[in-house]
């Protein structure tokens, strides 16, 4: 019989439940946390077969059951409960055909390529719901493969077996869901994110002066049933850095006008975390700043090390953040904070207990643009990079001609598409049931004006974005879907139902992408396929056939990486022409380029100077407190983007199924299937190599993602390494006619170097891309090499006998496999 190991949870509820006498019976049955939510009634009565603790077991896990599903707003604590919920989300297509329809009615494919877009799943018509089938299978399987993991001998065969348990290893992975939320100061992203997962009180809001100045991550706790916030800091040394650039900039800015934006916006930063005290520093030195004086509540950022706060509730925890999140000293939580330390905080990341609909994603926060700070720019660049869908959020009334939120759709629609994997935008307008005079009219007739409203907004913001050309290079129509919501009314429920506030469909979007069969089916399969193997490795009567399926297999893996070279190869073609065209525009086109951003007309003189500085003082980019972005180094590339950007789409597309490279990695193979018929004396070796061939798919096409997010950028990071010399020169003028002399000396640069610094810019992309193809052929071929090598070339001596294992795991993969799509199984 297989030892299952028991986890901490079942252990300490069946302690607070008065029902220690159990704790072996369970551990026994291998009963995890996952399991002990889906426990059938007859599966309680063979547990604990007397009357007594078994009656108070079902009642504590009734209970248990209900505080889990909470964030499944009105379910209740049954399982016929849940199936209802999940019956209502595969219908949700029927029950609203709007322009923010998030259905899909095609089946869910094994996503072993990891290009799904999360459709609706095939309905099953058991009586667990199929999320707690797959925990149930996940856990059963990762026991297995736990108990098999420590049966493989450290002494014989050493290689096969390192070779196996680095296998059962690389079978753990987290794969986790990014949603990115923009919005103004007051356009409702915190209660939008709070009424989403069912959080009323989570993350602050309701003062239109407040503002989220840092990143807020919210994720599921599944380890505690607190609710905690994970504070991660700046390092030390750039916020000593920054208040030199800070006072440098004052100083700089003395005699200029001290109600300017950007002095308010720094005196408002030095005065949240120190007070008036800046005001009165001896020489303005940010030395005497850092004095631990200042820090004793976070000694954590001297430290260096993470500040977690822990709490009973999400309101509690609410009132803890506000200072490390907000900058808002008048209102609300905030009105009693003395000392705020937002300036210092580089992302807070909360955990709400056992969310479902946090499981496998994460819902960013996001301020607008950026940050000054490094740490803070380079994460906000790497989170937009990594999401996969984009809510951008703004009031109904004015969806449509509000301009910030278009503004940050544009600016940032390079970092997500080309240079990053989003495949959905979500447009979300919200505070949708506030309607003018409402009191004049009746309860019918305010919601025919909402609905009324409700539709011409999604009109208009549907051709608002049909209008963004800039966008629209990197996302077609298909990827945008508009949505009215009301968090108010969803939690209060006077003037619309919670359908109609529109946050249900939300819901059911995050749940879809949480769906955590892909993961289930992934897992199970690699480890169908490792089984196989080590059941297969114990046979040594069928050398010849070895050989022969080797010869075969061998010669297949030279043809396929034929056919996986040729249109990478194509591809590297077909850039270096786009980027020659490129490179004489950008020569043509630098010295309009340079006017737009030297010689601007919505600003002059010295208003101008202190922007160019800030320009300088930060290698290239600025954000004015109530303008769009500069960025010089985007700007002197852009022709260079320009144009590459139709051939990178169709290269790397973020959408659709077909693949990188017109999908030819997904297609390779070994041809497995047919050999099996051939080969039947070797199949179980064949069943793992084809497993491993879709893992080192799926793992390469992951590799192929990251790498294009650096690639595309890379254009515009060699223009911003060439400007860095003569960034840091022009930082450092003063004096009488300071800004025709940080001109002049970007000018010349510019004219200096054109003819070498686009050419580089090229070479550095073709580089990249050609390093790529070389890394995705080399890892291709060495591990399907090493694979045939062990698989068939290698006996299993002292391989432990995983008979029961195998059959265990084929039964719950072709269970998996069947409701996924029905399509033919392996065997």
């Amino acid at each position: 019989m297989l030892f299952l190991v028991m986890d901490d949870f079942v252990r300490t509820k069946l302690t607070e439940w008065g029902l220690s006498e159990w704790i072996e019976r369970f551990k026994d049955e291998g009963i995890d946390e996952e399991s002990l939510y889906c426990l059938y009634d007859q599966d309680i009565d063979n547990l604990i077969p007397k009357l007594g603790p078994r009656a108070k077991f079902k009642k504590r896990l009734k209970l248990l059951q209900k505080e889990q599903n909470t964030t499944n707003q009105e379910t209740g604590d049954s399982s016929a409960q849940c199936q209802q919920q999940h019956e209502e989300a595969a219908d949700s297509a029927q029950v609203w055909p709007s322009t923010s329809d998030t259905s899909d009615k095609g089946k869910r494919k094994l996503d072993l390529q990891g290009e799904s877009n999360s459709p609706t799943r095939k309905r099953r018509h058991d009586i667990i719901p199929e999320s707690y089938t797959d925990k149930i299978i996940l856990s059963d399987v990762k026991n297995i493969m736990r108990c098999v993991h420590k049966r493989l001998p450290n002494q014989d065969n050493k290689k096969l077996n390192a070779f196996l348990k680095d296998k059962i290893s690389d079978l753990e992975t987290d794969k986790r869901e990014l949603v990115g939320v923009f919005g103004k100061t007051g356009a409702g992203k915190s209660s939008l994110i709070n009424a989403v997962i069912g959080e009323k009180n989570l993350l602050p809001s309701g003062s239109i002066s407040a503002c989220t100045t840092v990143m807020i991550k919210v994720e599921t706790n599944m380890q505690s049933q607190k609710y905690e916030a994970d504070i991660e800091f700046i390092p030390k040394e750039e916020w000593k850095d920054e208040l030199w650039s800070l006072f440098n900039f004052l100083g700089d800015n003395a005699d200029q006008d001290k109600e300017d934006d950007d002095c308010l916006e720094i005196a408002e930063k030095l005065s949240a975390l120190y007070g008036e005290e800046w005001k009165e520093i001896p020489n303005k030195s940010p030395e005497n700043l850092m004095d631990n004086k200042y820090f004793r509540e976070i000694p954590e950022f001297h430290l260096s090390r993470r500040k977690i706060l822990t709490c009973e509730s999400a309101k509690e925890l609410s009132a803890k953040i506000v200072k490390y999140t907000r900058s808002d000293s008048e209102h609300g939580d905030g009105k009693d904070v003395k000392r705020w330390y937002w300036p210092l905080v580089k992302c807070v990341t909360v955990r709400v207990p056992r969310n479902d609909l946090l499981q496998h994603v994460t819902l960013v926060d996001l301020p607008g643009n950026g940050d000054r700070n490094k740490s803070r720019d380079k994460m906000w660049k790497g989170v937009v990079g990594s999401c996969s869908t984009v809510w951008i959020v703004t009031e109904v009334n004015r969806a449509a001609a509000e301009k910030e939120p278009w503004e940050i759709l544009e600016s940032t629609s390079s970092l997500m598409g080309n240079g990053g994997q989003c495949q959905q935008i979500h447009f979300i307008c919200t505070k949708s049931d506030l309607i003018a005079d409402s009191a004049f009219h009746s309860a019918a007739g305010v919601r025919a004006l909402i609905f009324k409203r409700n539709m011409q907004a999604k009109e208009a913001v549907s051709k608002e974005f049909s209008k963004l050309n800039k966008v629209k290079k990197h996302f077609s129509d298909d990827c945008f879907k508009v949505f009215t919501v009301s968090s108010e009314e969803f939690l209060q429920k006077e003037r619309l139902n919670p359908d109609e506030t529109e946050i249900p469909k939300l819901q059911r979007f995050l749940q879809n992408l949480n769906d955590c069969h892909s993961e289930t089916l992934n897992y199970v399969s690699g480890a169908y396929g490792i089984l196989s193997l080590i059941q297969g490795a114990s046979c040594r009567e069928v050398a010849d056939q070895k050989t022969d399926v080797c010869t075969e297999l061998e010669e297949k893996m030279r043809h396929e990486l034929d056919k996986v070279r040729k249109p990478m190869e194509e591809a590297h073609e077909a850039f270096e022409k786009c980027l020659n065209e490129g490179v004489e525009k950008s020569k043509s086109s630098c010295e309009r380029v340079l006017k737009s951003v030297l010689h601007p007309t919505w600003v002059k003189g010295g208003g101008f100077h202190k922007i160019l500085k800030c320009i300088v003082a930060n290698n290239g980019t600025h954000k004015p407190k109530r303008r769009k972005q500069i960025n010089l180094n985007v700007k002197l590339a852009s022709c260079l983007t320009d144009s590459i950007d139709e051939e990178f789409k169709k290269t790397f597309p973020n959408e659709g199924k077909c693949g990188p490279f017109n999908g030819v990695v997904s297609t390779f193979s070994l041809d497995t299937t047919r050999l099996i018929q051939k080969y039947k004396d070797v199949e179980l070796q064949l069943i793992f190599l084809k497993t491993e061939e879709e893992k080192i798919k799926t793992k390469l096409n992951k590799i192929i993602r990251e790498r294009k997010k650096t690639i595309y950028s890379s254009l515009t990071t060699t223009i911003e390494e060439t400007m860095h010399d003569c960034y840091k020169k022009a930082a450092e003028i003063r004096g009488q006619d300071s800004l025709k002399n940080m001109r002049d000396t970007i000018e010349k640069h510019v004219y200096d170097s054109k003819n070498t610094m686009f050419e580089q810019a090229k070479d550095v992309m073709l580089n990249q891309l050609r390093c790529l193809k070389e890394d995705i052929l080399k890892t291709l071929e060495e591990t399907m090499q090493e694979s045939i090598e062990l698989s068939l070339k290698t006996d299993g001596d002292s391989i432990p006998d995983v008979t029961e294992e195998l059959v265990m795991v084929k039964q719950h993969y072709n269970e998996l496999r069947g409701s996924a799509d029905e399509e033919t199984l392996i065997w």
